[in-house]
């Protein structure tokens, strides 16, 4: 009996210790929900399309309230982002850290499923040593502050990188850290080991595409069949940039001493329209991108150097975004246009966009009768694009 009550009672500890540590990831497909845009659909017909398509994660890049408020029941799970211009000031002060955290998490728990909060974006592979300093401070009082508040084992802490931390990248056995970044990254990951939080990397193989159209093959880059690279160090082979990407990311940690630390993607996608010098950046190229994509991950598999370590990854964007400055490129990532429409069909649905329909939403359509509504949906009339298409996404 007491054997039996040992056993039972480890049983119980060892699945509450699960539960305390769980992912902030469900499945492997997620999408960032970037918003600056002046013309895209409301938070609460975000989330209605997002539950409509089964994306079941997201993140934002910082904690707005009204977003976080449309999310509250939706059983979507939710990163949210300390922005970078904050990170000087919490990293000063733990009242500043705690104050954000009372501010922004504590109020829209449990009820909104936040399940990580990224502290900054990109910042070691920027060019301000200032914050180069103040990230893993910033990163240790908004964790500190999660933790007075019994939040840090429901809610992880992370910091997602650019691939100009890399000193190389290629071949994939190759991927190592500059090395003037190790006095901050090291200490960095040390910390991200101790909380048990992954390393996440944005990784476009449309920026390495556009920046060497010549000797790149563009089916390679888009998950088409190709001829692959084998990497002579290892003796693998890649017949797509995105995991070879991802295994150089592997080879640093490795190289950094880290060697267990997981890696997600927090950013990859595919630009539909670019200017006259990014070449790919068509809406045919995003498609095929996004559409292997999404394939590859509802596989569940690993890559070539990790292939127990199955890999998830957020796709950058929900939307185009029309206020973002820089190259044509940006404002066009996104899977669905400002109107909800979607871009081009990789299996979703979205708000149709003609001038006789474009009024209606799925907010509004919610609230039309069951039966006509199941109606409408039956005849593929009026509410949706893409209804019915032979791609079923069963787990995202």
């Amino acid at each position: 009996m007491g054997f039996s009550i040992s056993y039972h009672g480890f049983i119980i500890l060892v699945f509450i210790t699960f539960i305390r540590n769980a992912s902030a990831f469900t499945g492997t497909y997620g999408v960032n929900y970037g918003r600056v845009a002046d013309n895209i659909p409301s938070p609460e017909s975000v989330v209605k399309l997002m539950k409509e398509n089964k994306i079941k994660n997201t993140r934002i890049y910082d904690a707005n309230p009204k977003v976080l408020k449309a999310f509250k029941g939706s059983g979507i799970e939710i990163i949210i982002g300390v922005e970078t211009g904050l990170l000087r000031e919490i990293s000063a002060s733990p009242d500043r850290a705690m104050d954000w955290v009372k501010q922004n998490v504590e109020p829209f728990v449990p009820g909104t499923r936040i399940r990580g909060v990224a502290v900054g974006n990109e910042v070691l592979g920027g060019g301000d040593q200032g914050l180069w300093e103040a990230l893993l401070p910033a990163v240790k009082n908004i964790h500190a502050a999660l933790d007075s508040l019994h939040l840090a084992d429901d809610i992880e802490v992370s910091s997602p990188h650019s691939a100009g931390v890399f000193a190389s990248s290629y071949p994939p056995s190759a991927g190592e850290f500059k090395e003037t970044l190790m006095p901050y990254m090291q200490p960095l990951l040390e910390f991200f080991t101790k909380i048990n939080s992954p390393f996440y990397i944005n990784t476009y193989p449309f920026l390495a595409y556009i920046s060497d159209p010549e000797h790149i093959d563009i089916k390679y880059a888009i998950f088409k069949k190709n001829p692959g690279i084998v990497d002579n160090k290892t003796k693998l082979h890649y017949d797509n940039m995105f995991e070879a990407q991802i295994d150089a990311t592997y080879a640093a940690l490795e190289k950094a001493g880290f060697g267990k630390m997981n890696v997600i993607v927090s950013e990859t996608g595919w630009a539909s329209r670019g200017d006259a010098n990014e070449v790919g950046a068509t809406v045919s190229n995003a498609k095929t991108y996004n559409k292997n994509l999404r394939k590859r991950l509802l596989k569940k598999k690993g890559t070539p150097y990790r292939p127990k370590m199955v890999v998830k990854a957020y796709v950058f964007a929900m939307f185009n975004e029309n206020l973002k400055p820089g190259p044509t490129s940006e404002r066009n990532f996104g899977l669905f246009k400002a109107d909800g429409s979607v871009a081009y069909n990789i299996g979703f649905s979205g708000f149709v966009s003609s001038s006789a329909t474009s009024r209606f939403s799925l907010k509004v359509c919610n609230e039309v009768p069951k039966f006509l509504f199941d109606f409408f949906k039956a005849v593929k009339w009026v509410v949706f694009t893409g209804f019915g298409s032979s791609m079923t996404q069963t787990e995202t």
